[in-house]
């Protein structure tokens, strides 16, 4: 998985977030989506369990392409989420 998404383009990102847990999410703007979580602006987890690094993201044609995903991913255990991750 990349974190190199084209600009404007809807990606479903996956973050390491302190303890080791993991937090997936997606945007169209991906650095600033990361930097709002750093900064506390982000979703309830992040502010919560703050992210460390960005462990990959995937572009998707679309938002509901990317909802998808994510609805998806987020069921998954970690392995697979690791698994899912090392794929792209």
């Amino acid at each position: 998985m990349t974190t190199e998404i084209p600009p404007g383009r809807w990606c479903l990102y996956v973050l390491e977030c302190r303890g080791g847990v993991m937090y997936a999410g997606i945007t169209n703007k991906l650095a600033k989506r990361f930097a709002a979580h750093q900064a506390g602006k982000g979703a309830k987890f992040t502010r919560a369990n703050p992210p460390v690094r960005i462990l990959g993201a995937r572009p998707y044609a679309d938002r509901s392409e990317a909802s998808k995903a994510e609805y998806a991913i987020k069921k998954l255990p970690r392995g697979r989420k690791l698994a899912f991750l090392s794929a792209a």
